[in-house]
């Protein structure tokens, strides 16, 4: 990850330690901010892990830089899930595509990664602000920009990759570093040789 990327403690199972980590994320993160800002930062990131650990994801982190002069944040999430039923890597990524291009409005396409075959889709969703973080008590929804990885592999697994940004003004930036980040991923098999999944070699 690069190092602007602040890990978020959604693999620690003890609070106190989750506590002191989200701290530490907070210090790294807006050094020199007010402190209201600063306790803001720190009850969203809070909030969220929860979403994130009941999602099963394995790992996040996020991102907080000014653009033009515009504050942006994004996150990165990387999730496990179950592939597809159907014929190793190739059908999974068939069987991917497919299914986003019939359930979803988005950009859906099939793309070789240096690690292997990949499905991308580039959307958008409505994220909901906490009702904690508001003055009015009350949540609100806003739209939140995504790109998402789907890289699957011969153990019938799927990892998938996630950033995503509510300031567009930052999505050129982030963009690109999730880009850097997908092509750096690197597969292995159990006796540490490396595997590349292409279809032409799988």
């Amino acid at each position: 990850m690069p190092e602007i990327f602040h890990d978020l403690p959604v693999r620690e199972l003890d609070d106190d330690e989750a506590v002191g980590l989200l701290e530490e994320l907070v210090e790294k993160a807006l050094p020199g901010a007010a402190e209201d800002d600063r306790t803001t930062f720190g009850l969203m990131c809070a909030l969220g892990v929860g979403d994130l650990r009941a999602a099963g994801v394995e790992y996040a982190g996020i991102c907080v830089i000014a653009v033009d002069g515009v504050p942006c944040t994004a996150t990165v999430s990387v999730t496990l899930v179950d592939s597809p039923d159907s014929l190793g890597v190739p059908g999974a990524v068939r069987e991917i595509s497919s299914g986003l291009r019939r359930t979803a409005a988005d950009e859906v396409s099939e793309l070789e990664l240096p690690c292997g075959s990949a499905v991308l889709c580039i959307g958008r969703r409505e994220s909901e602000f906490p009702a904690e973080l508001t003055d009015s008590s009350e949540s609100f929804t806003f739209p939140t920009t995504y790109i998402r990885v789907w890289v699957p592999l011969p153990n019938g697994t799927t990892v998938v990759t996630e950033m995503g940004t509510a300031t567009m003004t930052g999505w050129d930036a982030f963009s690109t570093m999730f880009g850097n980040i997908v092509s750096s991923i690197r597969l292995f098999r159990a006796d540490g040789t490396p595997l590349i999944t292409s279809r032409a070699r799988t």
